[in-house]
């Protein structure tokens, strides 16, 4: 069986949708890179520093996403993906 992951020397930039509580950007519900839209299915993992935060992400098309999150920015970074099949 091959991985089928992606390292991301480089994050692509991505439009997120995100779901916002008690705080702005809480959770992404969605997101978008190209013509590509992805349903987030499932928060697999999350992770932050202090100006920044990682959330490792299944799609509703299989794959898993790691977004970066630059909270000084607003910015938003496709990392790593890994194919669902």
């Amino acid at each position: 069986m091959s991985d089928k992951s992606q390292d991301i020397k480089h994050g692509i930039e991505v439009h997120v949708e995100c779901y916002a509580g008690h705080r702005a950007d809480e959770r992404p519900q969605r997101f978008s890179f190209g013509q590509r839209t992805i349903e987030v299915e499932e928060i697999v993992d999350q992770w932050q520093g202090e100006n920044y935060r990682y959330f490792k992400l299944k799609g509703d098309d299989g794959g898993h996403y790691i977004l970066h999150h630059d909270e000084a920015s607003q910015r938003w970074e496709l990392t790593m993906y890994r194919s669902g099949e």
